[in-house]
């Protein structure tokens, strides 16, 4: 068993390494050029395998995480939703996967908030990480269903809603580096690079509405 986890371990890390530099080339290159949706395709593929990866390992004995099996599922929900966002370029209109994507995230969220506001007062550990990471995809999922409603309303919101997911799935890529490569876990490792992240995302966001 230990070895095929450790197997499991080896493919998840080369999977989030190739998320890890190709998002990085990604944002250093052009946005819409040949190099960026190359670089976009090849994170969106090894951030997603290496998420589906990290779920049954999560799951396996000594290596139970109920907290990561869960970021797992919400680094699946920003690739894939940041991704479809581009489809409202030309289509504004919200299907039924994009619905069940964000209801997903919503449900999962409030999960997250839950136990982090049982394990307040359990004195549970992560309790701080699963709120805080709880809170950051009810604003996502809630964000979803107001531009399913009024798609054209807002001006180039496919643009913002890819940038921002992309850019929120690159960080989970940049944490998991941090924990499980530099081996640096505490709060602050958690949340610092989200943080950053949101920074860059609101930059964009404003450069956009301009």
């Amino acid at each position: 068993m230990e070895d095929t986890i450790k197997i499991l371990i080896y493919i998840h890390a080369f999977f989030g390494g190739m998320g890890l530099i190709t998002g990085i080339g990604s944002i250093i290159v052009k946005k819409g050029s040949t190099p960026h949706k190359l670089f976009g395709k090849l994170f969106s593929v090894g951030m997603i395998c290496s998420s589906l990866i990290s779920l049954p390992i999560s799951c396996m004995p000594n290596h139970e995480n109920l907290f990561l099996f869960l970021i797992g599922l919400f680094t699946i929900y920003l690739v894939i939703s940041g991704r479809r966002a581009l489809k409202f370029k030309t289509n504004q209109k919200a299907d039924y996967l994009d619905k069940i994507l964000s209801i997903s995230m919503l449900v999962f969220s409030l999960i997250m908030i839950f136990i982090g506001v049982y394990g307040l007062f359990g004195q549970i550990t992560n309790s701080i990480l699963f709120l805080f990471f709880g809170a950051f995809g009810l604003l996502l999922s809630v964000n979803d269903m107001r531009f399913y409603k009024h798609p054209k309303k807002a001006k180039n919101g496919w643009l913002r809603s890819h940038i921002g997911k992309m850019i929120g799935a690159l960080i989970a890529s940049f944490t998991a580096f941090i924990i499980a490569g530099l081996g640096i876990s505490n709060i602050v490792s958690w949340t610092l690079p989200t943080l950053l992240g949101t920074v860059y995302i609101l930059y964009w966001k404003r450069k956009l509405m301009k």
